[in-house]
This record gives structure tokens, C-alpha cells and sequence, in this order.
């Protein structure tokens, strides 16, 4: 009876780890279809973020477009743009401080990263410069300063523009005649010229300004205020205008009164018109140039320094070129 008892016991203890085993071995073998179904998951979970990088918004806002010098620039804002793969905006204040105050806060609007800035009025576009700033977006001036915070402004030397006009002039005058002063807007690039020019006219004080008219950096305005200039003064040796459309804009009332042989016309850009009006070697003498595509480009290459917080000048001037009949067909121009 003991050994029967015995063999019972221990049939049992075998039944028991055997049962045991089995139950190991399921515990430890997943299923095929849970092994197959994890399997994406965790490819999924280690493939990199494929998203494309942010694309670069620049806004960029001009007196007008009707002059070729902002057409200029606005091309350099395309092509740095084109080198950066960026996006950018152009639009046109048509000499309204309104209008491009307006712009600015849609640039903010926008969420622009960068602002390019040619002002119309340097003191009465501050407020909309501190939006900007205050919305923590670069502002760049272009062609003259502004007011408000800007981070920088790249322009020509204009006060050097002002001076080589004025010594052609006053060279070829030696040092005596009458002439007229075609001013433009308030804007720093303006002002900068004028004040070249006058350091040169102290020098000579047998010239003698007879007349000093805003045409406002337009050719229209600075035709009519010539033909009311001309009308007034019987001798007239020289004309000043701050840019080129208004010389062009002098030159045309001028020989629509056939006064053409009387007096010569100086001006400052370098512009399209001018180059051409040298190569006539007619009235036209003489225009400093200065390189608008380069003030975008440089332009852009400061904000994104600033973006990335790096420090940069407070200002950027480009060389002005004087131009003549002498040199022009070797002045690559816009």
C-alpha cells in the first residue's frame, strides 16, 4: 500500500512540472501577428522630421515706382531673395506717409521676417519703425535713414554725391555764374546731398543761388517748376537737382523754352535717363551714381545678421561714381 501511494505521488509531481514548462513557453512567445503589427510602429517612431524649413519673408516699401531708382532696388530685394529662397514684397508709398506707414503695420500684419525700408519722410515714418521694432522684426533703411529704431540704414555716401556735383560745377563755372537748386523730399539722402554741395558753394562765393524749388525727386514737378524758373531769371549758368528724373524733368523745359545752349545740369543716381542724356553731349554734364541694387542686397545681409543676433554698424554707405560725357560708355549703370 506505501509503494502504491509512492507512485501516485510522484506521477503527480511530474504532471505538475510539465504543466509548469508548457505554460513557461506560451508566456514567452508572442504571437506572429503581434510581432508583425509592432514591428511599424517602432520604424515609425524613428524616421527624422522631414518638415521643409521656413521660408524667408521679406517686405520691402518704396517712395514710388514710377522712379527707375526704387525699380532698382526692388530688382536686388528679387535677387537676394532668389539666393536665399525667400519671399519677398514689394510695394510702393507713391510719396504718401500715410500710405507706406500703412505698409508697414501689413508687414507686421504679415509677420514678415525682415522689413527693407526706403522712407519717404525720415521723421514722419518713426512711429510705424517702432511697431516693427516692438513686434521684433529688423527694420533696414534703404537710401536714407528713418527714425523710429532702425537697426541700420545702407545708403550711397551722399554727402560725397553732393560734393562731386558740386565741384564739376564750380570747376567748369570757375567759380562764378548763377544757378538754380532743385531740392526733393525730407529725407535724409536729400538733405546729405544738399549738404555736400553747399560745403562746396562756400568756397565760392561769386556763385550765386537764384532760385532753390522742392521738385519733390519727380520729373513732372521739376519740369513745371523750371518753366516758372526760366520765366523769372534772364541768365542762368548751372541747375542742381537732387536726382536724376528731376534733371531730366529740368532739361526737358529747357529746351522747350530753347534755352538749351544757356546752362548745364548736374544731378545725383546714375540713372537710365541720365546715361543716355550724357551721351548726347548735350546740357547734361554731369550725375554721381550710386548703386540701388547693392543697398537691397546689402540690405538684406545686415537684417539676417540681426536675426541671427549678431551686431551690426548703425550705417553702410556705398561710394557714389561720378559720371560724365567723358566716361559714360565705360558706366555699366542699373
Amino acid at each position: 500500500m506505501k509503494s502504491y501511494k509512492l507512485v501516485v505521488l510522484m506521477m503527480l509531481a511530474l504532471t505538475l512540472v510539465l504543466s509548469a514548462c508548457g505554460g513557461k513557453k506560451e508566456e514567452s512567445s508572442p504571437s506572429p501577428s503581434a510581432s508583425q503589427s509592432s514591428q511599424p510602429a517602432a520604424s515609425e517612431s524613428a524616421k527624422p522630421s522631414e518638415e521643409p524649413a521656413k521660408k524667408l519673408k521679406i517686405g520691402l516699401t518704396v517712395p514710388n515706382l514710377s522712379n527707375p531708382f526704387f525699380v532698382a532696388m526692388s530688382k536686388g530685394a528679387q535677387e537676394v531673395a532668389a539666393k536665399y529662397n525667400a519671399e519677398v514684397t514689394v510695394v510702393a508709398a507713391d510719396q504718401d506717409l500715410a500710405k507706406q506707414t500703412q505698409q508697414i503695420e501689413d508687414f507686421i500684419t504679415q509677420k514678415v521676417d525682415l522689413i527693407l525700408l526706403s522712407p519717404f519722410d525720415s521723421k514722419g515714418i518713426a512711429g510705424a519703425v517702432q511697431q516693427a521694432k516692438a513686434a521684433n522684426i529688423p527694420v533696414v533703411a534703404l537710401d536714407g535713414s528713418a527714425e523710429g529704431g532702425i537697426d541700420s540704414v545702407v545708403m550711397t555716401d551722399n554727402v560725397e554725391a553732393g560734393r562731386l556735383v558740386g565741384e564739376y560745377l564750380a570747376k567748369r563755372l570757375n567759380g562764378k555764374g548763377n544757378i538754380v537748386v532743385i531740392d526733393g523730399p525730407p529725407v535724409s539722402a536729400v538733405t546729405d546731398r544738399i549738404k555736400g554741395f553747399n560745403e562746396v558753394l562756400a568756397k565760392y562765393p561769386d556763385i550765386k543761388v537764384v532760385a532753390n524749388q522742392n521738385g519733390e525727386g519727380n520729373r513732372e514737378k521739376a519740369l513745371t517748376l523750371m518753366e516758372s524758373i526760366l520765366q523769372a531769371n534772364k541768365k542762368i549758368d548751372a541747375v542742381f537737382c537732387i536726382n536724376d528724373e528731376e534733371g531730366v524733368g529740368v532739361k526737358i523745359a529747357q529746351e522747350q523754352a530753347g534755352r538749351q545752349d544757356e546752362f548745364f545740369i548736374v544731378g545725383v543716381d546714375g540713372a537710365p535717363s541720365a546715361a543716355d542724356a550724357l551721351k548726347e553731349k548735350k546740357s547734361y554734364a554731369a550725375t554721381s551714381a550710386q548703386f540701388p541694387n547693392q543697398m537691397a542686397i546689402q540690405g538684406v545681409e545686415l537684417a539676417l545678421k540681426v536675426i541671427k543676433g549678431e551686431k551690426v554698424e548703425p550705417q553702410f554707405l556705398i561710394p557714389p561714381q561720378l559720371i560724365t560725357q567723358d566716361n559714360v560708355d565705360t558706366y555699366k549703370g542699373w
